[in-house]
């Protein structure tokens, strides 16, 4: 009871405490009081503060997508070398300058897309007491429309051309006299092929296209030029064509079934790998089919130099019964645009 009496009495001693504030608090009127309120250090801002619509021009971005995708390297390789007329270990004294061009440019928009490339080189090089030789001499230029019909296969049509700047020769020694025989000249041999069929391009550095309708038209503008070259150098010979154009034509043309493989990619740091492999099987001739591969590997040594190895393999019976090489290492500037 003792307890229960203790928590009455604490019960009635808060309650009397708090109804004691509340007796205590009493409103006053501070209206007539003359009261020094302290300056508030903010600014106060007097007058209307007026709103009004303020009109914002629409800013209109002009943006064009270009569909275009260009690249273009000129590149100059030089080779020197000189010995004194009591060099022991012997050699020639020589000097060499190949010069290099290509542009390449690719349009992609949708399902349709077209690339053209132009490939140039000319190089020549001299020997003491020698005659002035071509170390390279190429003008090729291929144009490929297509049309994307599956994940990897396309629609393709396609038109390369091939010729030479200068003329060529072989060269012989007779009683150490060095003649040379003419064997070539620009468009002698010139080459134009047309193609269309299915295109297989899995990925961006790879692709392959099968020509089921191909045409190709070998041009000898020169033939007689080349015939009487021929029996000058080989006398009580017989010549009946230049290159598989009969002499006196100027023109044949051929239709074939056509593979065309490209591979281009950087298959290690600064190091690109490209090839191209063609074969031409003409319907009426398979025995006469044309193989040519192009294999160019380049290592970046910085931003400008660069060492270049090319190799070029044909097997052409009309030109010749033996497979036909060509190698070339070389180093030297190359300039890439854009950068």
């Amino acid at each position: 009871m003792r307890g229960i009496y203790a928590c009455l009495l604490f019960v009635f001693a808060v309650s009397a405490q708090v109804s004691a504030q509340e007796i205590d608090t009493i409103p006053t009127n501070i209206k007539d009081f003359d009261l020094k309120l302290k300056k508030s250090p903010m600014p106060v801002l007097k007058g209307i503060i007026v709103f009004k619509p303020v009109d914002i021009t629409p800013l209109i971005v002009s943006s064009k997508v270009n569909y275009w995708k260009t690249k273009t390297s000129i590149g100059i390789n030089v080779n020197q070398s000189s010995f004194s007329n009591n060099w022991s270990g012997g050699g020639v004294n020589s000097l060499a300058v190949e010069g290099l061009v290509n542009y390449k440019a690719e349009y992609k928009k949708e399902n349709y897309s077209y690339l053209t490339e132009l490939d140039l080189r000319y190089g020549k090089i001299r020997n003491k007491n020698q005659l002035q030789k071509k170390t390279n001499d190429r003008i090729f230029w291929n144009n490929v429309g297509s049309f994307k019909i599956g994940k990897d296969w396309n629609l393709f049509t396609s038109l390369t051309f091939e010729s030479q700047f200068d003329n060529g020769y072989s060269y012989s020694t007779v009683n150490g006299v060095e003649t040379a025989t003419l064997i070539s000249k620009f468009m002698s041999p010139g080459y134009l092929t047309e193609s269309f069929g299915f295109e297989y391009k899995p990925n961006k550095y790879f692709s392959t296209q099968f020509g089921t309708g191909a045409a190709k038209q070998t041009f000898v503008l020169d033939n007689k030029d080349l015939t009487a070259a021929y029996l000058n150098a080989n006398p009580g010979s017989t010549k009946t064509d230049n290159y598989g154009v009969p002499v006196g034509d100027t023109f044949r043309n051929d239709l074939a079934f056509q593979i065309t493989s490209n591979f281009e990619k950087e298959v290690f740091q600064n190091i690109t790998l490209k090839t191209r492999y063609n074969i031409f099987v003409p319907y009426d001739h398979f025995e006469n089919l044309t193989q040519r591969l192009d294999v160019t590997v380049t290592a970046k040594v910085n931003r400008f130099m660069n060492v270049t190895l090319n190799g070029v393999g044909i097997y052409d019976k009309s030109i010749s019964a033996r497979i036909q090489g060509s190698q070339s290492l070389a180093m030297g500037v190359m300039f890439i645009f854009p950068r």
